[in-house]
């Protein structure tokens, strides 16, 4: 594990000065890296977070959201790998796993209107037929399950690749226990930033986007640096999937210099 630069502190406020005696639970929770070839090399789908958010408010982040209990059904139409192979990526019950695979493909479609979903052996090229279906599903008034059987979808597993697994530090009152993957956006799709949470989206090199990092132009979690700082070591989007990784749980510790906050890896 990399460490992490002395100036990425986290905004004032998203620790408290009087640090829970009994740490929250933390949340399930599941983001995607959209990857894609550009001109200059890989670019990953990057959206800026709506300031004065409860978690991560202006924070440069990658699609995602907490996992929905009706992400767990077993109904859903599913090809590609099986529950039980995330659930040994991810250490984690296979009832688990599966809800983590749903919420990465519901999150990524709501939040970019990207869907990694078509017929068994094929994916859906233009997604706005779903304009409606993509709006319910944001509003919580359909499930995944639903979405895809009254459209006659089946969810691709095979698209997507774990990652990472990060847990927010003990010391913060909102947590989440996230994990990684990646997904190559599909041919005929594209990426928007039509979500109320985002303030604008972009793709964006790795280093570009740690170059503007550096430069003021963003704010990044540790997550979201430390995933950037790895992408931009790849020349290209099949290098990335055929990477050999091992997902280790990772959480952070939270220490204070000064007035400033930072968090500390493991």
């Amino acid at each position: 594990m990399r460490e992490l630069p002395e100036e990425l502190v986290l905004p004032p406020g998203m620790v408290p000065d009087v640090v829970p005696e009994v740490p929250v639970t933390p949340r399930d929770a599941a983001t995607v890296m959209l990857l894609r070839d550009g001109d200059a090399g890989t670019e990953v789908f990057l959206q800026r977070r709506v300031r004065g958010m409860a978690f991560a408010g202006g924070m440069t982040v990658f699609p995602g959201g907490g996992v929905d209990p009706r992400d767990a059904d077993t109904s859903v139409a599913w090809t590609g790998p099986p529950p039980e192979w995330w659930a040994e990526r991810f250490a984690c019950p296979p009832e688990l796993a599966r809800a983590l695979v749903c919420a990465a493909v519901r999150e990524t479609f709501e939040e970019s209107g990207v869907l990694l979903a078509g017929a068994s052996d094929s994916v859906v090229v233009d997604t706005s037929p779903y304009a409606e279906a993509r709006k319910a599903l944001v509003a919580r008034e359909v499930s995944l399950a639903q979405f895809l059987a009254d459209e006659g979808l089946v969810l691709r597993a095979d698209l997507l690749r774990p990652w990472a697994n990060w847990v927010t530090p003990a010391e913060e009152p909102r947590r989440y226990d996230t994990r990684f993957f990646v997904a190559v956006l599909p041919i005929g799709q594209r990426a928007d930033g039509w979500t109320t949470e985002a303030s604008d989206a972009v793709w964006q090199s790795p280093a570009g986007a740690l170059e503007d990092w550096r430069e003021g132009r963003r704010l990044l979690m540790p997550p979201t640096w430390v995933t950037l700082t790895e992408l931009a070591e790849f020349s290209g989007v099949a290098d990335v999937l055929t990477a050999s990784r091992e997902v280790e749980k990772i959480i952070p510790k939270v220490v204070r210099d000064g007035n400033a906050v930072r968090v500390v890896l493991p």
